[in-house]
């Protein structure tokens, strides 16, 4: 985790994805190993936060499929 970046929760998925790529534009600019490695930091820490999210949202869904698939959905008692 990059110590400057800590809440992604007012982010969309696309805000970290553009994050994500102008930061990887910037790395590759810059000859300076000390700001490469920080960028990489945040990169990362972006990076992390994109596989969390998706992972939430993967939860979720099989979730809801299990809901929607259960038996006492499937067993109607009058």
């Amino acid at each position: 985790m990059h110590p400057l970046l800590n809440d992604f929760s007012d982010l969309t998925d696309n805000q970290i994805e553009d994050k994500i790529i102008s930061l990887t534009q910037k790395y590759w600019k810059t000859a300076n190993p000390q700001v490469q490695q920080q960028i990489s930091l945040a990169i990362d820490t972006y990076k992390l936060e994109q596989q969390t999210r998706r992972a939430s949202e993967q939860l979720k869904q099989q979730n809801q499929d299990s809901d929607n698939n259960s038996l006492d959905k499937l067993i109607k008692v009058s």
